[in-house]
């Protein structure tokens, strides 16, 4: 039964392959809006090790747009915020 998930955000890479990947949270920081990503693949492995994080770009017509974030303290602070709200629902090994 493949039933239809509002978490699920589907991207297309740089070869055109579409990639499926679970909403995990939005994280506000800095004035700029973050998404924390889980590639939909990986929790097939049971082995869900590597989040995706990207900001969120407001277009002005009012469409919204995932980028890469190439800061990496950018990045750490973004991945930091998101352990400490998410500690509880999962195991982060440092």
């Amino acid at each position: 039964m493949d039933e239809e998930r509002d978490d699920i955000v589907i991207l297309v890479g740089e070869d055109g392959e579409e990639v499926e990947f679970e909403h995990i949270d939005t994280i506000e920081m800095n004035g700029n809006e973050y998404v924390v990503l889980l590639p939909v693949e990986d929790q097939e492995n049971e082995e869900a090790d590597e989040v995706v994080i990207l900001k969120v770009d407001h277009g002005d017509d009012g469409e919204d747009s995932f980028v890469t974030v190439d800061d990496e303290d950018e990045l750490n602070n973004v991945f930091e915020e998101f352990k400490t709200r998410m500690e509880e629902e999962y195991d982060f090994e440092e």
